[in-house]
């Protein structure tokens, strides 16, 4: 049998989305074994001087637990 174990995490990068996702499950990878995927639960645009300055996620990361 297999539990499973969710974290919620933000992320962010001023290269777009895509990149605040991989860059987030990067930096939980350094102290998270066995991920098994992430929900984006939600995005946020953050605006500065009128143009998008910086993507922000908010994800669901699951784990199996050793």
């Amino acid at each position: 049998m297999a539990i499973a174990k969710t974290i919620e995490v933000i992320a962010s990068s001023t290269q777009g989305i895509e990149a605040a996702v991989r860059d987030g499950i990067a930096k939980v990878g350094e102290t998270v074994t066995n991920i098994e995927g992430a929900w984006v639960k939600d995005t946020k645009a953050v605006v500065r001087d009128g143009s998008v300055a910086e993507w922000r996620v908010t994800m669901v990361i699951t784990f199996i637990v050793n």
